[in-house]
């Protein structure tokens, strides 16, 4: 856990500190290493191209750090929690990972995923920067893989078969969630009737009506083309969208500092570059979607989102207990 505290205090601080650590290389040598890297995400979205091939790119080219990158995006290496519980047996060295889906081992990351916890994105790294190292390090005790640092991954709105301006919207509408019991609990605290679908498996659902509409952000939505079946987005913004960058402890263990040093300077180099980049995608999908004289764009402004918070805070100020309770409630005091 020191090795993890420190290493979070250099990303979080932004520091170009060294750090004493015990490790399977030699004082000053750098290991010939060839790093996995897994995710969900296709190469066609924000933070593949935008995050883990400038990950790639940047310490690649480092001359003499002797690490060599292979990313293997679009659940090549299974879904979320497989791919997690590879990351903590050490079979994955890296993963992009969504919150709710490390909560099984780490129930109280989940909350950060709840419905309208954060009010937008600049909420989220605030709290996230504030936070970090002592909930990171928690975290790490916990499930013995090292969080380096929160990319954005876009804001999860809906798209479906009609507006959703309001909660009474959703009445009747058969919406994909994710599996997992913190995003069953944000369609029940917005209202919505759950449908539990993989990821993998949704386009496939929403073509035989399985699914009416389903939540995520923009930019995930056009690239696994959701968009093709779908034509009415609702910019409700109900969620922070962010992913975990987190490591193997063993991993690290056989890393050298000067390894260690450089992936956790360039991951946190990277969060700034990939959220002008997402922010930019969803701009530009947008667009598209504000030309097509076959769909529907409902503007944020267009939306009570205060009815939607309202209904959202009453749910999860009764549906937690205890520590994730007290999480929640921070969060929203920190807005």
């Amino acid at each position: 856990m020191k090795r993890s505290v420190i290493a979070l205090t250099l990303v979080l601080l932004a520091a170009g500190c060294t750090t004493a650590d015990n490790t399977t290389a030699a004082e000053g040598e750098n290991p010939q290493l060839t790093i996995k890297i897994g995710s969900s995400q296709p190469e066609t979205q924000p933070n593949y191209y935008c995050g883990m091939q400038l990950l790639k790119e940047r310490l690649e080219s480092q001359q003499g750090l002797n690490l060599t990158l292979d990313l293997f995006p679009n659940s090549q290496l299974g879904p979320d929690a497989e791919r997690f519980a590879s990351v903590q047996s050490g079979d994955i060295d890296i993963d992009l990972q969504g919150g709710s889906a490390m909560s099984t081992a780490f129930p109280k990351i989940g909350v950060l995923d709840a419905a309208y916890a954060f009010n937008d994105i600049d909420h989220f790294f605030k709290w996230i920067d504030q936070n970090g190292k002592d909930f990171f390090a928690e975290f790490n005790t916990a499930t013995d893989t090292t969080i380096v640092d929160a990319w954005y991954f876009g804001m999860r709105t809906f798209t479906a078969t009609k507006p959703i301006k309001t909660p009474a919207d959703l009445s009747g509408l058969k919406i994909r969630f994710p599996n997992t019991p913190q995003f069953l609990a944000n369609a029940e605290a917005l209202g919505a009737t759950a449908v539990a679908i993989a990821v993998e498996e949704l386009y496939l659902a929403l073509q035989q009506g399985v699914a009416q509409g389903q939540e995520n952000p923009v930019t995930a939505t056009h690239a696994q083309k959701f968009d093709e079946i779908l034509k009415v987005a609702s910019l409700n913004n109900h969620q922070v969208g962010a992913h975990y960058v987190v490591v193997s402890d063993k991993t690290l263990d056989k890393m050298s500092q000067a390894q260690k040093d450089a992936l956790f300077k360039a991951v946190h180099d990277i969060r700034a570059e990939n959220r002008k980049c997402v922010d930019e995608e969803t701009e530009k999908v947008l667009d598209g979607w504000r030309g097509d004289s076959s769909r529907t764009v409902v503007e944020i402004d267009q939306v009570d989102r205060d009815a939607f918070i309202s209904k959202a805070e009453a749910y999860f100020n009764s549906h937690y207990t205890g520590e994730n309770l007290e999480l929640y409630k921070n969060i929203r005091a920190s807005a």
